[in-house]
């Protein structure tokens, strides 16, 4: 059962939501099987698989299985790994198969929906954090660009074509969050799903174009499925957050979260190796390119989780 389709089973047995606020019993029940069920070594998320393009049933349902404990899983290719145009393919292929179909149009995207994430020094990714060495703070994907549940970026797939010294990941279901913020207050949760909680302010590219002022919560619920979603970057520059003193102390109370939660996973991924997820939290240590190429990890986001 996936998390989405858990989510969905836990309301109708409850009768109610465990993200409800004034439903204290389905969040108490959903809270307990949630932590006695989450992974507590990284390798615990790993499948191995012998074909993106082609997932046995056993495979799939390990990554089911894994998604359902903590929102993710990271899969490693097994056998010889393949070249660049091959592996686009299986990484394309696999999606679909877990029920993600509705690609983000992002900016950067290729024909095929992909976007290279790797260090570059002229185009229209010049700029960006992702597309240089630096470290990435702790964010959800697509933070900058919600337009309501419907057409969150609610998935993603990374997928390492080439690695690098250093370029580690942090991983935390965004799920554990939620509930390291409401059992120390409710009203965190109150504050951060307020639809203008946290705002990205307006972006002008070289060439003129205007991404606008983009607002909404940090938690939402995606109506369809009762699932919980996130919106949310650390940084400090290019953020702002709504000025009330409810708001500052969930913020804060966040940032300590992350710093200190036992729960967060680590790994670095390796070529052949990709992570498949309903967007949870993340960040990036800084690397060096090395001798290999230099880093390359192909991303591509999805509206709609995995089911």
């Amino acid at each position: 059962m996936t998390g989405a389709s858990l989510q969905r089973a836990e309301v109708v047995a409850s009768g109610g939501s465990p993200f409800a606020l004034d439903d204290e019993g389905a969040y108490r029940a959903w809270r307990e099987r949630k932590l006695a069920a989450y992974p507590r070594s990284v390798e615990e998320l790993f499948v191995d698989i012998a074909d993106p393009a082609a997932l046995t049933t056993f495979e799939h349902a390990a990554i089911r299985e894994r998604c359902a404990r903590a929102n993710m899983a990271i899969y490693i290719l097994a056998g010889t790994p393949r070249d660049e145009k091959a592996q686009r393919a299986a990484v394309l292929a696999l999606g679909p198969q877990l029920g993600l179909t509705a690609v983000e149009d992002h900016r950067s995207r290729d024909n095929d929906g992909l976007v290279a994430i790797e260090v570059v020094e002229t185009g229209g990714r010049l700029g960006y954090i992702p597309y240089t060495s630096r470290p990435i703070a702790w964010h959800t994907d697509g933070y900058y660009n919600f337009h309501g549940p419907e057409r969150a970026v609610q998935a993603m797939l990374l997928h390492c074509m080439r690695d690098a010294d250093g370029g580690d990941n942090r991983l935390l279901d965004h799920e554990i969050a939620y509930i390291r913020l409401r059992d120390e207050d409710p009203a965190h949760i109150a504050a951060l799903m307020h639809p203008e909680a946290m705002s990205i302010p307006e972006n002008v590219e070289p060439d003129g174009k205007v991404r606008p002022v983009n607002v909404g919560p940090v938690f939402y619920i995606d109506p369809r499925t009762g699932a919980l979603g996130m919106r949310y970057t650390a940084r400090t520059r290019s953020i702002a957050w709504r000025e009330d003193a409810a708001t500052q102390r969930a913020v804060a109370a966040l940032s300590r979260i992350l710093v200190d939660e036992t729960l967060t996973l680590s790994t670095r991924m390796r070529p052949g190796m990709g992570l498949v997820c309903n967007n949870v939290l993340h960040d990036r240590t800084g690397f060096a390119e090395g001798s290999s190429g230099g880093r390359l990890v192909y991303r591509i986001r999805y509206h709609g989780l995995i089911a």
